[in-house]
């Protein structure tokens, strides 16, 4: 169920915007609609899911309905605050979306559709495991709006995903792509890797299987151990050994290797696409900070440099709802420093870079060393970029701590 939320300041009950909210209307707008079941909960996950056993008062087959509420109360929001804006990106996550009916995801959609409009052209990805997708299940999505899959592949070895817990049948995968294919979607193939006994040939044989389907976009992880789940408890009482740093760094260089040598360029540093149009552009709004609304229990929301979340289960949420009140639990509105850092900590990790003019004196001093160090390409600095080398990719976050000194 993940960890605690943030503090913040506490949240209206009607869930108004403040009225010196700088709203651009011409801005991209992104919507999250988290879904947050999962039938069995992954030893590494710390995001906000619920098992069946753990919905207390909270019912699957209602969720559809209380979504639309949020999304309803969202509009009149937006309303107030100046006017609603089209969706640009609209990303189901999760959680697994498609352990809902396809039905239910298509009226969810429709919701968004009929209260904020979608563009023309816009991105609507559904995250899936693989053993929930049929052509059924396809074809309900790409008619209802869908333009994109992102299934949840992890790794190709058995062994690899009964120790992330991961219950889906590996052979699924391509089953679930032809359908995908079948009914018109685009492609994204989740992968994590340096799990405790996957070995370097093992992610060879899983980058080989995903790219062997033809994919439209990669994305792959390493695993981080999250306190409080069911993985660090392994590790610290011994049963399973921790990471290998070293051999992660060696995993990430074989993926950027292999993927680019099957016609995959990298941009941001854990994700790769066949071209710049099959880019996450969902993803790139976050890492971009544009504004997105999430909805769902504990989804987080950013418009116009003001956040907010939602209480995290779904049973307070639904509570919530159903009393005509905002499910959100605080925001807050980062000061002009903390929004500075965010954006060097996030558009240093993309491929189009961090431009140099957004560093202060300390961290655009750091930039000469970097460049020296292998970290930052030197071109792109001179163009007045930061973009990150494959070494760099690799110590992000050392390169984040000396640009933000």
């Amino acid at each position: 169920m993940g960890g605690p939320l943030p503090l913040g300041d506490p949240a209206p009950v009607d869930g108004r915007l403040p009225d010196d909210l700088p709203l651009d209307p011409a801005a991209d707008f992104g919507v999250y609609l988290h879904v947050p079941f999962c039938r069995v909960r992954c030893g590494y996950c710390d995001f906000n899911t619920y098992t069946s056993s753990e919905l207390r008062g909270a019912r699957q087959e209602d969720f559809a309905d209380t979504l639309a509420a949020e999304v309803r109360l969202a509009g009149g929001v937006m309303d107030a605050a100046g006017g609603r804006r089209a969706a640009s990106t609209v990303f189901f996550g999760g959680g697994t979306p498609t352990l809902l009916p396809p039905g239910d995801l298509a009226r969810m959609l429709g919701t968004v559709r009929d209260e904020f409009g979608i563009a023309d052209g816009a991105e609507v990805t559904v995250e899936a495991n693989p053993d929930t997708v049929d052509d059924r299940v396809a074809e309900t999505l790409a008619a209802a709006g869908v333009t994109r899959l992102s299934i949840g592949m992890q790794s190709a070895q058995p062994h690899v995903l009964a120790v992330l817990d991961r219950t889906h049948d590996p052979r699924n995968v391509a089953t679930a792509v032809a359908s995908a294919r079948r009914a018109g979607l685009d492609v994204s193939l989740d992968l994590i890797y340096g799990a405790p006994g996957e070995s370097l040939d093992d992610w060879r044989a899983s980058l080989e299987t995903a790219t062997a389907l033809r994919p439209d976009h990669v994305s792959a992880y390493a695993l981080i151990v999250e306190d409080g789940t069911k993985l660090a408890r392994q590790i610290r009482s011994g049963v399973v050994a921790m990471p290998d740093d070293d051999l992660q760094a060696d995993m990430y260089e074989l993926a950027d290797d292999l993927l680019g040598g099957a016609g995959y360029d990298w941009y941001e540093v854990s994700n790769w696409a066949t071209d710049t149009a099959r880019r996450s552009r969902h993803n790139l709004a976050y890492w971009r900070g544009t504004d997105w609304w999430g909805f769902g229990p504990g989804a987080h929301s950013h418009v116009a440099g003001l956040r907010w979340w939602n209480v995290k289960h779904p049973a307070a949420y639904a509570q919530r709802l159903a009393a005509g009140e905002s499910p959100a639990a605080a925001r807050e509105r980062p000061d002009e420093t903390a929004r500075r850092l965010e954006s060097v900590l996030l558009r240093s990790r993309i491929r189009e870079g961090l431009p140099v003019s957004e560093l202060l004196g300390a961290g655009r001093k750091a930039v000469a060393s970097l460049i020296a160090d292998g970290l930052v390409e030197g071109q792109d600095a001179v163009r007045g970029r930061i973009v990150l080398t494959r070494r760099g990719r690799l110590l992000a976050d050392a390169v984040v701590r000396a640009l933000t000194a």
